[in-house]
């Protein structure tokens, strides 16, 4: 661990940086798989979906910035290359060859939730470790992902 100016310890910052990159690597493989569906998205919702995938994968992509400089700053590394994503991720590989607008929808909703379920999980560790600023960077993540995944169920219901 590189010197911080947290005044957590040493052994709790190891923890939390460890944690955080986790959720990199499947907040890095969520925004590459909402490009995906950004890109490939066909059908009579495009013109709805396109610019709303593109606001996730900005969103995700500061999110992703910040939780990587949360572990710098705590005195960790952030790893986000390509190969350590794909082997590190927690989200299924998303089928490249989908084209249907509400399947995109669908897969980018599970995917969004299954996201959410790594930094609830890391919310609590900050919680218990008693990294309050932790907890507020993944706090707002989950409120604003949340809101996503909500907009996405809410357009396959009929």
């Amino acid at each position: 661990m590189y010197k911080s100016p947290s005044p957590l310890s040493e052994a709790v910052r190891e923890k939390i940086s460890a944690t955080l990159n986790e959720r990199l690597a499947d907040g890095l493989d969520l925004h590459s798989q909402i490009k995906v569906a950004h890109w490939n998205i066909k059908g009579p919702q495009f013109a709805s979906l396109h610019p709303l995938f593109e606001t996730f994968a900005v969103s995700l992509a500061n999110h992703n910035d910040a939780i990587a400089e949360r572990a710098v700053t705590l005195g960790g590394k952030a790893y986000g290359t390509t190969r350590h994503v794909a082997k590190s991720s927690r989200l299924l590989e998303y089928p490249q060859e989908t084209t249907r607008d509400l399947e995109h929808v669908k897969l980018v909703a599970e995917r969004i939730e299954k996201y959410l379920d790594g930094v609830r999980g890391s919310r609590g560790l900050g919680e218990e470790l008693k990294d309050t600023d932790t907890v507020d960077l993944l706090t707002g993540i989950i409120s604003e992902f949340e809101k996503h995944a909500w907009f996405l169920r809410a357009s396959l219901e009929t």
